[in-house]
């Protein structure tokens, strides 16, 4: 596990001691701190892999089990939705779609602040174990020519089951690699957690282009659409079994030991905070998590859930060639994401996605004038910009957005505002683009809602504060070295005795 020391490579103070030492030179594993010291945490490379990996591959499988519903709505919409208009059915199929989505404030206020409690990782295993048994109770659900309307109820039990999970599970995971990460690394790493989503999203685009291409009509419709879902129960196990190896984070931890120390009264008081100070005691925060996340999902929903079906249904684009376009844009950003982390990393996460709210402001009208150009070429440059604009929010946002709240009440808090903001505008997109496609006849709507959800993230990234390089709040500097570890505390002697001196 990480510790906090400024020890070169070998064995390590404790977590929360703090030592003094010139590079390379190891002080006693049990002497006295100098209390006049300040806290640095170095970080465990090993402990951070492991960490990083087990989080995206976990997350990979959460987003599996929850992104395939969209790629296969228009089929589902046959199943549990019987009608003559195919609009009316795809209300219908988003319909419950939005459903999770609405419930996911529930989940982010249950599991958001008992992270802050029990710890990250024991509610990460949770959410993986509730969004595995909903993503399987799917696939059992019989059809509506079966048992009627019990069938859409039944989907959307499920839903509702899925939502809720969902809404303790970017926020904890966000949280878990942030709270790991060396301070310089922090938007490499995290970027990692969005490359699990879209490997995710990527398996299950590819399962369902797979089926789609070598099934006919009639088995999809009858049994085929099952797959995917009933995958979701191995998947589970897998992903459940990665996140029980998973030791609890060092910020945690930190508040933790601080618990059993002799102000032990007060901080449990501390850790128990309500809700009510989760959101209006960081209210400032909040308001600028909602407008993040509102850019981030309106566009990462649109590009990555919605136009499959915008393609088929709207433009009456082959459903497997449609596919097999959003499933390049997605790998296409899969390969970007590393690099645009680091870039964040070295320039600072305002300027990264800043570039990106600029960027859908002004090139959504052109590049949906592309994809409704009709051919494949056209649709895969019109997609692969927007893929490309979009790879500026989901290589920052989970470095962003816990560093925008302290560390006893991370979780809870980014749990809240992110699933507030994701239900109220990211999970709606679908549901909402294609009732103003139906209501105006505008098939441009999907740009001007990427253009709107642009200026209000715009007015997000300029009020917010720059967070690269530099220490979550509440927590002390993370670094990967001894080195490293050294220099900051020099630095701050330093800047101490500079103001002691003025």
């Amino acid at each position: 596990m990480p510790t906090q020391s400024p020890v070169a490579p070998g064995p390590r103070p404790p977590i929360g001691s703090r030592a003094d030492a010139a590079p390379g030179q190891r002080p006693d594993r049990h002497a006295e701190p100098q209390q006049s010291s300040p806290k640095v945490t170095v970080v465990d490379p090993t402990m951070v892999k492991r960490a990083v990996s087990a989080a995206a591959l976990g997350n990979a499988m959460e987003w599996f089990d929850f992104g395939v519903y969209s790629y296969i709505a228009v089929t589902l919409g046959h199943v549990f939705f019987p009608s003559g208009n195919p609009t009316a059915q795809l209300l219908s199929t988003f319909g419950a779609f939005a459903a999770a989505f609405l419930v996911r404030p529930v989940g982010g206020m249950v599991f958001g602040p008992l992270g802050d409690r029990i710890g990250r990782q024991k509610v990460l295993a949770i959410t993986m174990i509730m969004m595995a048994v909903g993503t399987f109770a799917i696939g059992l659900i019989p059809s509506y020519a079966t048992i009627g309307v019990g069938a859409p109820i039944l989907l959307l039990v499920a839903r509702l089951v899925q939502g809720f999970s969902t809404g303790g599970e970017y926020g904890g995971a966000s949280t878990f690699i942030a709270e790991y990460a060396p301070d310089k690394k922090r938007g490499f790493l995290g970027s990692w957690l969005e490359f699990g989503t879209l490997a995710g999203y990527v398996g299950g685009a590819g399962l369902v282009t797979l089926m789609t291409a070598l099934l006919s009509t009639e088995d999809l419709n009858s049994w085929g659409w099952r797959i995917p879902f009933l995958i979701a129960g191995p998947m589970g196990i897998i992903g459940l079994y990665l996140r029980m190896r998973l030791e609890e984070t060092p910020a945690f931890a930190q508040l933790e030991k601080e618990a059993r120390s002799k102000e032990k009264a007060r901080r449990e008081a501390e850790k128990r905070i309500g809700i009510r100070e989760m959101v209006f005691g960081q209210w400032r925060s909040m308001l600028l998590c909602v407008g993040l996340v509102l850019v981030f999902n309106v566009t990462d929903y649109m590009l990555l859930s919605y136009m499959p079906s915008y393609l088929t249904s709207e433009l009456k684009y082959d459903e497997t060639h449609g596919l097999l376009v959003v499933l390049a844009v997605m790998v296409l950003m899969m390969v970007v994401q590393p690099f645009a982390g680091r870039l964040s990393d070295r320039f600072g996460r305002r300027p990264v996605i800043a570039a990106g709210c600029a960027g859908f402001l002004v090139l959504s009208v052109p590049a949906l004038l592309l994809i409704r150009q009709g051919s494949l070429l056209a649709i895969a440059l019109g997609m692969a910009a927007l893929g490309l604009l979009l790879v500026t929010f989901t290589s920052t946002m989970p470095a962003t957005l816990p560093a925008l709240f302290p560390t006893k009440v991370r979780y809870g808090s980014l749990s809240i505002g992110f699933n507030i903001s994701v239900s109220l505008f990211g999970g709606t997109t679908p549901l909402v683009v294609t009732a103003l496609i139906g209501a105006t006849g505008n098939k441009m709507m999907p740009a001007y809602y990427m253009m709107a959800a642009a200026v209000i993230g715009g007015i997000a990234v300029w009020r917010m504060s720059e967070s690269a390089r530099r220490p979550l709040p509440g927590s002390p500097p993370a670094v990967e070295t001894g080195a490293e570890a050294h220099e900051v505390i020099e630095a701050a002697r330093r800047k101490a005795k500079a103001g002691a001196a003025n």
